[in-house]
């Protein structure tokens, strides 16, 4: 009985997702001479991995016939 009980803990445990702190860093860079790359360390707070994955997102946008994109990674 001990051990049907510590394993139905266990997988409860272990199945369960983790909400915590997760950090992004984006590269922010343009084709725009006048523009210098750059870089931001975003915290997304008590997040699953799943959604802060979904929220740290590479993404690119074009305006002015320069483009910009963001290359973001969750650390």
């Amino acid at each position: 009985m001990k051990k049907a009980l510590f394993i139905a803990i266990f997988a409860t445990v272990s199945l369960a997702s983790c909400k915590k702190d997760r950090t992004c860093t984006c590269t922010f860079s343009s084709t725009d001479p006048s523009s210098t790359a750059s870089t931001q360390v975003i915290t997304i707070i008590d997040s699953k991995k799943g959604d802060a994955k979904k929220l740290c997102i590479k993404s690119t946008s074009t305006y002015g016939g320069y483009t910009d994109t963001s290359d973001c990674k969750l650390d």
